[in-house]
């Protein structure tokens, strides 16, 4: 079973000791979609705009929260096994990331984990700055894993 959202939050936003230090707040946390914050404030590089380690910190994460809310974590754990990020523009303002997988691709990977022991999926994102545009984009591969 995928975890309640409290304990998918305190995960989420606390389980990583840089996570927690960068305010990384979830928004929505729920089965196959999670939006994610990072605020510009304490986040910042040495120009003034958001660190590119933060920005890339917050493109990961949306990963493991959607596994914490949409697979079972007793029968699988995820790994992430690349992941590429494009910057488009200084983020010169807090940073939301949306990520989602369709009920049918949730079950895609869990059954081809439950068979094969591994199932990758990919997660094309876009990082958005408080007017709406791309900041940069990502494009990880990850792997669900049956313990």
């Amino acid at each position: 079973m995928p975890l309640p959202p409290e304990m998918a939050r305190l995960f989420t936003e606390e389980k990583i000791d840089f996570v927690k230090r960068s305010g990384l707040k979830a928004e929505v946390l729920e089965p196959g979609r999670v939006c994610l914050h990072m605020p510009l404030a304490g986040n910042q590089n040495h120009i003034g705009s958001m660190y590119a380690g933060a920005l890339f910190t917050l493109a990961e994460i949306p990963g493991g929260a959607l596994f914490l809310t949409s697979f079972d974590s007793q029968r699988f754990y995820p790994l992430i096994k690349e992941m590429n990020l494009r910057f488009r523009r200084p983020a010169a303002s807090d940073i939301r990331i949306e990520a989602s997988l369709s009920g049918e691709e949730i079950t895609r990977i869990q059954d081809e984990a439950e068979r094969l022991g591994k199932s990758d999926y990919r997660l094309d994102l876009q990082l958005l700055d408080t007017a709406g545009e791309v900041v940069a984009e990502s494009c990880a591969l990850y792997q669900l894993r049956k313990h």
